[in-house]
């Protein structure tokens, strides 16, 4: 069983008054995921940078990490991310 992990940054963007998921960019380190997530937040609403460790072959997820958040979130994003 490999482990891969992975750095991403989820942006956010408001419809209908609302917090939503736009689009996903996968960083190539840590600090990178977490450059890129505050820097977006200054074109958008607000994106989390985040380190995703899963399964290389099943794909299953061993955990996500919130490493950091900039702008506006949803406020039950640790929950939905954390399987909540």
């Amino acid at each position: 069983m490999a482990m891969r992990t992975t750095f991403m940054v989820q942006t956010f963007e408001v419809h209908r008054k609302r917090l939503r998921p736009g689009a996903r960019d996968v960083a190539p380190t840590e600090s990178g995921a977490i450059k890129r997530a505050e820097a977006i937040s200054g074109r958008m609403p607000g994106a989390a940078a985040l380190r995703i460790v899963a399964d290389d072959e099943t794909g299953e997820l061993e955990s996500v990490t919130i490493l950091g958040t900039f702008g506006e979130i949803p406020e039950d994003f640790a929950e939905q991310i954390s399987g909540g």
